[in-house]
């Protein structure tokens, strides 16, 4: 097998029940392929002393590294230690210094330490020990010539330990290549559009075979993602950078930004242009666009805050939205959404200002169906635009981010039209 195949386990029967999502493999999966390792597969077994032996078993027979994250705590059932002991035909040993560790960050912290948490200090024997983050000490140990590493499930420690102990690890072994990607975002294109869009670049680079493009939609906004593998980042960039350069000409005012950066970016590098401030009043997302524009750095500078008006009175008593007109045209309508841009901009001293209302569902709502959304800006010279669609009657989160996406798409087209 390839020095730089691995595989990565997430333990957890809470993966497996459907209660948290595995995000840590998916994050360690981005790093190894930074470095050029090939992740080959991603496992989840549940507290399970049995079948996690099994699955790492498996698993180290397919791949000279296994990532482990999860099953390190304190409790009955944290059971990788003992699976990996098992799996190794070691005897877990107590660390001295690890049980020292433990009654010191527990004093620091001004707490009494369970006894339980000793567990967290029987490493199996021959493991190198790594340096804890939190109270769980990972470990790394040989096993038939592949290394397995023991990381937390808490996403906190895990990244900490997968670069400081296990990426220098991989790369003193020869990983050579790097996988790098880059992203073209587009936002208010549908996915098959941007398909057709991209098509000429894609039948290209399907003959070429490196890069690699992919398309990848989400609730109203859609990433072309370019992969490329070469001999380290500086090189794949290299092959990258012209193609991001082509998509970006070739959806022209759909792109909304690249990589990390999707449509609030986008607002943002507007409203810093024009010299604008924002407000915005919100019903149908509950605080989903404000809580978006926050994400972007120096979000003070341009934006006042978002009123969440969800309910009628709501839109009234924080907007100044007039009860005649609620009552004439009810809560989702063109004149609504308006009155609320309106208010926005005038409670919150803003430039501009944007509203948001719709029936997220599961019902209709005064006649309306399920989907249906109006926004709204009110813009500096005191005009005002709207717009209506029908998004996709799917659960009430669906609707919810879709209309986040189409108010931050909406607002940025009409920014983009000021001079």
């Amino acid at each position: 097998m390839p020095e730089t195949s691995a595989e990565i386990v997430a333990v957890g029967s809470e993966l497996l029940l459907g209660q948290h999502v595995d995000t840590n493999s998916a994050w360690i999966s981005s790093r190894l392929a930074e470095v050029g390792v090939d992740v080959y597969r991603h496992t989840t077994v549940g507290d399970n002393v049995g079948r996690m032996v099994e699955a790492l078993h498996q698993a180290c027979g397919r791949a000279r590294t296994v990532i482990v994250t999860g099953g390190l705590g304190p409790t009955a059932d944290d059971l990788t230690r003992v699976a990996v002991a098992r799996l190794a035909g070691a005897q877990l040993q107590r660390h001295d210094e690890i049980v020292a560790y433990l009654r010191d960050h527990f004093r620091r912290g001004g707490r009494q330490m369970p006894a339980s948490n000793l567990l967290q200090a029987d490493i199996p024997a021959g493991a190198r020990v790594l340096e804890p983050v939190g109270t769980a000490p990972g470990f790394a140990i040989d096993v038939d010539g592949s290394t397995v590493w023991c990381v937390p499930g808490v996403p906190r420690e895990m990244t900490v330990m997968v670069t400081r102990d296990i990426i220098p690890a991989l790369q003193r072994l020869g990983a050579a290549a790097a996988t790098v990607s880059r992203v073209v975002r587009t936002s208010g294109m549908a996915e098959s559009a941007v398909d057709e869009a991209c098509a000429e670049v894609t039948r290209r680079l399907e003959a070429m075979g490196n890069p690699t493009l992919a398309f990848l939609a989400s609730r109203g906004e859609t990433r072309v993602r370019l992969t490329a593998k070469a001999a380290d980042r500086e090189a794949a960039l290299a092959l990258l950078d012209p193609l991001v350069d082509e998509l970006v000409e070739v959806l022209g005012a759909n792109v909304v930004g690249l990589d990390d950066e999707g449509v609030e970016w986008a607002v943002a590098r507007q409203l810093r242009r024009l010299a604008l401030t924002l407000a915005v009043a919100e019903s149908v997302t509950g605080g989903g666009v404000g809580a978006r524009l926050v994400t972007v750095p120096g979000a003070s500078d341009w934006f006042a805050g978002s009123l969440v008006t969800y309910a009628t009175e709501a839109k009234m008593r924080l907007a100044g939205v007039d009860p005649s007109l609620l009552e004439s045209c009810g809560p989702v309508s063109q004149a609504t959404a308006v009155a609320l841009a309106e208010g926005a901009r005038a409670r919150l001293a803003a430039d501009v200002g944007l509203s948001v209302v719709g029936v997220a569902g599961p019902t209709t709502q005064g006649g309306q169906p399920v989907g249906l959304t109006w926004v709204a800006t009110a813009l500096p010279d005191g005009s005002s635009e709207a717009s209506s669609r029908r998004l996709p009657a799917r659960s009430r989160p669906d609707v919810q981010e879709f209309a986040v996406s189409m108010a931050l798409d909406f607002l940025r087209r009409q920014l983009a039209e000021l001079s």
